[in-house]
């Protein structure tokens, strides 16, 4: 139970992923905010109904849980369930960000409406809850003159590592969480506070219109369960995640990957402006006659199922 006394926020809590992430830190000692509007994979409509349901099974198995309907993309939202935390179990330990919602189209067909609502959930979703924690943990670290121990995992996304077609709107969101995680790890490592990413591999409901049924492993395994993911997140949210901040994985489908942050492939130095000669010359000789993006992962997948 090495999460006792703690107290984490998961948001998106009421179903998958989410799901097991709550279970998991609750099983391990944590108190829990599982925060869940309740809406359908769109971000359409609300229902209290799977954020209580989660609570009742973390109650059943003895854990201890609160249930929170607030929406990740509305400022006073973020701040309640932020304070919900507090005002129910005095502190916040561990943030984690899994809200998000899916509007595939293809770019030329994409309407606006489908941009900004994943942006809003996601990439701003994670802003404003992160935000809420992270100004309540400066304010705990100034008042006391000690460093917290915090811990917040943002989820972001292979489509936001890779690019993935019809996924512009998730995939820039996804990407920018990643960095937004980084830039996190920096901004409050003087608060005692560790900020970490991860890409998860695992059957959801917004897996399903895009892959279809995932099969299981070798012997059967479950390979694509929710439930891999959240041993990650329990990692990162124990006593070892004080070692680990700014990095970015991905978990789940049978694999666990740390990945590399980008980095120079090639390099060219000019002592006064270069001609477009030269640089296509440096082009060249570094990508070849032609480049494109570099391929998305090979997860034995059928698109479409």
């Amino acid at each position: 139970m090495e999460l006792d006394g703690r107290v984490a926020l998961v948001t998106g809590a009421g179903r998958g992923i989410g799901s097991e992430i709550a279970q998991l830190l609750a099983a391990r000692g944590a108190s829990v905010i599982v925060n869940d509007i309740g809406g359908d994979w769109r971000g359409e409509g609300a229902d209290a109904t799977p954020a209580g349901e989660v609570c009742e099974q973390i109650r059943a198995a003895g854990g201890v849980a609160v249930a929170d309907g607030g929406s990740v993309s509305d400022a006073a939202d973020a701040q309640a369930m932020v304070q919900r935390a507090l005002d129910e179990f005095g502190h916040l330990d561990i943030v984690v960000n899994n809200a998000g919602i899916l509007r595939d189209r293809m770019i030329f067909s994409m309407e606006e409406a489908d941009w900004d609502a994943v942006l809003q959930v996601h990439l701003r979703g994670h802003f404003l809850v992160t935000r809420a924690a992270c100004a309540n943990w400066r304010a705990v670290a100034k008042q006391t003159g000690a460093p917290v121990d915090g811990r917040i995992v943002c989820m972001s996304s292979e489509a936001g590592l890779y690019g993935n077609v019809g996924q512009a709107n998730y995939a820039a969101a996804k990407a920018g969480i990643a960095s937004f995680a980084v830039t996190v790890a920096r901004e409050m490592q003087r608060y005692g506070v560790t900020s970490n990413a991860i890409a998860p591999r695992a059957r959801t409901r917004m897996t399903e219109g895009t892959f279809g049924q995932l099969p299981t492993g070798p012997n059967g395994a479950d390979v694509w369960s929710p439930a891999n993911v959240a041993p990650l997140v329990a990692v990162l949210a124990g006593p070892q995640g004080a070692r680990y901040s700014g990095q970015v994985f991905v978990c789940g489908g049978g694999v666990a990957q740390v990945i590399a942050p980008y980095s120079v492939a090639a390099e060219v130095h000019f002592d006064q402006t270069p001609s477009t000669e030269e640089l296509e010359a440096f082009l060249g000789d570094s990508l070849g006659s032609e480049a494109g993006p570099a391929p998305f992962p090979d997860l034995g997948l059928t698109v479409g199922g």
